[in-house]
């Protein structure tokens, strides 16, 4: 089905939409000229996520980042909202922050993030198509579906005269794939000033919020060897590659399953020619962690574990570097999924309440201490591989719902 098939579908989505709303059982009845509004809203919506999505924005991609930005920025003066930028260092681009002051109470925070993990080239081999209900494309769900939702969300309340928040502010982030340390300082500051946070990473594929999420670090390994020519001498050298391969082997005990611990060696970097013995090698593990004391037992044991070498007279220089902390089950967290259920219900739908082992940004303002929510991004799946997709018919629902819990929050915190 071509973009123009599906774009045409809108009436008969937005019936279905308003009939589910008008018989959700036992649930508030929708503010339908705002169900209305969503729905009017998702072909401009599908044509800017085109747009976002055609531009190569990967997290080392700096000219591909302000080329997303720029776009961004020229939806958001549409709105009104007061833009400034500011340098994402040590991370590439400028991070975005866009406020919309009111009339009411509640300072809500939305976050989404401009870089995705695809190379450059992904773009044009992969560019923005849609087949059936699903549209495709490198970051067209993480986070690239987040921002449109975001803008789509604003617009309607614009187009609504709905201002009776006390500000609304969005964040974009150029740099969350690795780990936001060109945003976090700013990020933190801002949780701490606002009620609420809401991310908008994607919906999960059954229709879900994530409302505990995993911290994530890495394990760096460095290991310094002697070379030596293969055939003539190997003996006289020290194999910094069998070296790395036995620390990979030993420190993957690390992982502790009933602690839902998982270290996973991803990166292994070592020689240049087949006969020289290699001098170094370097090493990198991901590493996942449900409590941050867990982060402090991998730390402990790994300094104990990496000490025992394989090979003779070579060095291992191991550390660990810590990411995103861990966003745990929290009844904060619990109280905030409610008032989401309850709007969504509106529509006659029931999220999913999930857990991830992906990090993200959610992680930081839930431990600025501030009630946050994740997963209000276009509904999808396959995230980070070449068949990443978002579902079509998910765009006005979590349009509205997005919508709607800035009037909830704006009027009552």
């Amino acid at each position: 089905m071509g973009k123009d098939a599906v774009w045409a579908k809108g009436g008969a989505v937005a019936g279905m939409l308003l009939a589910l709303a008008c018989g959700a059982a036992g649930a508030a009845e929708a503010n339908q000229p705002l169900l209305a509004k969503a729905e009017q809203a998702r072909p401009e919506a599908l044509q800017l996520l085109e747009r976002l999505v055609n531009i190569d924005s990967g997290t080392f991609n700096g000219a591909g980042l302000d080329r997303v930005g720029a776009v961004v920025q020229e939806e958001l003066a549409k709105l009104g909202a007061k833009v400034e930028t500011s340098p994402a260092t040590p991370a590439l681009s400028r991070n975005i922050q866009a406020t919309l002051t009111g009339t009411g109470k509640g300072r809500i925070l939305l976050v989404a993030h401009m870089d995705t993990v695809f190379a450059d080239g992904a773009a044009a081999a992969r560019p923005f198509r849609i087949e059936g209900n699903r549209a495709y494309g490198p970051g067209i769900m993480d986070d690239k579906g987040g921002i449109v939702v975001a803008l789509a969300a604003l617009k309607i309340l614009k187009q609504s005269d709905f201002n009776h928040y006390a500000k609304v502010t969005l964040l974009l982030n150029t740099n969350e794939e690795t780990g936001s340390r060109g945003t976090r300082a700013l990020m933190e500051k801002l949780a701490r000033e606002h009620d609420v946070a809401l991310n908008l990473e994607p919906g999960r594929p059954a229709d879900g919020l994530v409302v505990m999420r995993k911290g994530s670090g890495d394990i760096e390994l460095e290991v310094t060897g002697k070379a030596a020519h293969a055939g003539v001498a190997p003996d006289s050298g020290r194999n910094a590659a069998m070296e790395a391969a036995h620390q990979m082997l030993q420190l993957s005990k690390l992982a502790d399953s009933g602690k839902q611990t998982t270290v996973n060696f991803t990166v292994i970097k070592s020689g240049e020619r087949s006969n020289v013995i290699p001098d170094r090698a370097l090493v990198q593990a991901d590493v996942r962690v449900a409590v941050p004391e867990e982060f402090d037992r991998v730390e402990q044991d790994l300094a104990r574990i990496s000490a025992n070498h394989l090979i003779p007279d070579t060095k291992v220089n191991a550390k660990l570097r810590r990411g995103f902390p861990p966003m745990p089950k929290s009844p904060v967290t619990d109280a905030v999924a409610a008032r989401v259920q309850a709007v969504y219900a509106e529509l006659g739908r029931k999220l999913t309440l999930e857990s991830s082992g992906g990090a993200a940004d959610s992680s930081l303002t839930f431990a600025a201490g501030v009630p946050t929510i994740d997963g209000l991004g276009i509904v999808g799946g396959a995230i980070h591989t070449p068949e990443e997709y978002a579902e079509v018919d998910s765009i006005a629902p979590r349009v509205y719902l997005l919508a709607r819990l800035i009037q909830e929050y704006g009027q009552r915190p």
